[in-house]
């Protein structure tokens, strides 16, 4: 896979950051989507911790951006994005994060139970059943397990979504896990809160109404740490806003004004 994946033409001063984590590619159509906005850069997270993370984005922003770069994470990515931010302050100009995970650990229960209610008997028997795939030791498919449990929480976790291109992506399981448990505790010790106090540039958090992780569990805890800090809430939006029927129209008008802002300074 093409690392970083480039869009448009240079200069290339926005960047946007995959989720999963090891969910490299998702965030495609909506690099197209902007193509015409400005340059796009869309690198692959591709080694197996967040310090890792960190060095492999800073090394590709510096051999390809165009400093200082707009950040656009999703998800696992507006966490890498916050964190990329309060490291390295003065190569972002301006972050903005679109469906994060709560940025305090009270608040993060409450997404699977949403996601629980909204799955009906049947769907938890299967998601289930991939959880424990994933947890065996002894699986050798374990990223095709990851695509289909991936491919089950984008159903519970969207309101009237458009299909999921999975063709663009590129599932890594041992990404995901090795990642995921850093980043829980981080925020288990309030420490990924706190790198908010070292972020300089404006943050703006788009989030979907419908999306299970809490909006509350973003807005609440990051109006307290950061000095210039604004909340877009979606309505009938879930986790994936440029796959939202309802919702997309919208959130390309923000996030191309969110973008072009600034731009003549």
């Amino acid at each position: 896979m093409e690392n970083p994946r480039k869009y448009g033409r240079p200069p290339f001063s926005v960047a946007v950051i995959h989720g999963g984590p090891g969910a490299a590619g998702e965030l495609a159509p909506m690099a197209r989507e902007l193509t015409h906005e400005c340059g796009i850069l869309e690198p692959i997270q591709t080694l197996a911790s967040i310090d890792g993370q960190i060095h492999e984005l800073q090394a590709i922003l510096e051999k390809h951006g165009d400093f200082p770069v707009k950040l656009v994470g999703h998800s696992w990515g507006a966490w890498l994005s916050f964190i990329f931010a309060a490291h390295h302050p003065r190569y972002v100009r301006k972050l903005i994060i679109i469906g994060s995970g709560p940025f305090e650990q009270k608040y993060a229960p409450r997404i699977m139970e949403t996601r629980l209610i909204r799955l009906g008997e049947e769907k938890i028997s299967k998601l289930y059943a991939l959880n424990e795939a994933l947890n065996d030791p002894d699986a050798n498919n374990r990223n095709a397990i990851f695509a289909k449990f991936d491919e089950l929480m984008f159903k519970v976790d969207s309101f009237n979504p458009l299909p999921l291109h999975a063709e663009y992506m590129d599932f890594n399981y041992d990404i995901f896990q090795c990642v995921w448990n850093e980043a829980n505790k981080l925020r288990q010790s309030d420490k990924l809160l706190k790198l908010g106090k070292h972020i300089l540039c404006p943050v703006v958090a788009v989030h979907g109404d419908y999306d299970p992780h809490p909006f509350e569990g973003v807005e609440k805890p990051l109006f307290h740490v950061l000095n210039d800090f604004r909340t877009i809430l979606l309505k009938n939006c879930g986790h994936y806003p440029w796959l939202e029927q309802n919702a997309r129209e919208m959130f390309f008008e923000i996030l191309k004004e969110e973008l072009s802002e600034g731009n003549d300074e």
